[in-house]
């Protein structure tokens, strides 16, 4: 049995049914659809060289790549790949083989440092530690019962604050896109981004399948967005929330949380059963809020770089 690497054909269902089933599997955290992986393919920026791989044994995808550079970085050469392999068909050199591709791939578009998220266990750090990479800042998944759990009551906007959906910026989501990325700028990682490509955000953010505006809540103080949550689904009956946040003149009112509580409520009400978020390990305010609403740590990842050269 001879495992093979090559490109994600996009336009084959099965090849993003068979990535999305892997993903499902290896990082049951995420929410990801096959329209999701296409979708993905076809509209990241030309500049992130983004190219998904995948890892075949006999007509089977038994191990994935998220590839590309961190265009938005405000310092160049930086790489970004994450392998997961299907847990029933390690041991089979699957995973070895895709960082292999994906270092040779972003070496050759510029990049000179790579960040990989690996899975908190003793043999996934393990291998990334033999493949030359060092550990750096980890972060947790969370998970609520939203079917059996207990949320926290409703509460009423205070004076001057309105709750609205993101449906209700469909016209003009340009507030979202400048809130969204100020409070991204902020958020703690081991590569500074600065957000201002307002034409990408819409393609890769906005008109994203999982992408629920519906579902999405957004305080807004004086006609202007002052905190959301911004929610996806996969259109069964997982529900998470991929940004939860305030603008930085409106921090300390509890907007963010008066946010993500009514899309909670609301996505149980349409009938979700399970919620999903991230944090980042050294975030205790936000991890102390999520559980609060009643969220439990359910796994943890860690960012692991390499110099490359």
């Amino acid at each position: 049995m001879t495992v093979i690497v090559r490109d994600l054909r996009p336009d084959v269902r099965a090849d993003t049914e068979g990535f999305a089933r892997v993903r499902r599997l290896a990082l049951p955290f995420i929410l990801f659809t096959p329209e999701s992986i296409a979708y993905d393919a076809a509209h990241m920026h030309p500049d992130a060289h983004y190219r998904p791989l995948v890892a075949e044994e006999d007509g089977e995808i038994i191990g994935t790549a998220q590839v590309h550079l961190a265009h938005e970085s405000r310092e160049p050469g930086q790489g970004n790949l994450n392998v997961y392999v299907h847990p029933g068909r390690t041991r089979r050199g699957a995973g070895s083989l895709l960082v292999r591709a994906a270092e040779e791939y972003l070496a050759s578009v510029g990049a000179t440092r790579l960040f990989a998220w690996v899975l908190d266990e003793p043999g996934n750090r393990a291998f990334a530690e033999r493949h030359g990479y060092r550990s750096s800042r980890s972060a947790h998944f969370l998970r609520l019962d939203l079917a059996n759990g207990t949320l926290p009551p409703l509460q009423d906007p205070p004076p001057g604050v309105e709750l609205r959906t993101g449906a209700d910026f469909a016209d003009d989501p340009r507030p979202l896109f400048e809130l969204d990325a100020e409070t991204m700028s902020d958020e703690p990682s081991d590569i500074a981004y600065e957000f201002t490509d307002y034409e990408a955000w819409l393609e890769e953010t906005w008109r994203h399948p999982l992408l629920s505006p519906e579902l999405t809540s957004v305080a807004v103080v004086d006609g202007r967005p002052a905190a959301f949550s911004a929610a996806r689904t996969d259109g069964g009956t997982r529900y998470g929330t991929v940004m939860t946040g305030t603008a930085r003149a409106f921090r300390g009112r509890g907007l963010a949380k008066l946010a993500k509580n009514h899309s909670l409520h609301r996505a149980r009400t349409a009938g979700y059963t399970e919620a999903f978020t991230g944090n980042d390990a050294g975030n205790d305010p936000m991890i102390a809020i999520n559980k609060w609403f009643g969220y439990e740590i359910c796994g943890t990842e860690v960012r692991h770089v390499r110099e490359l050269g």
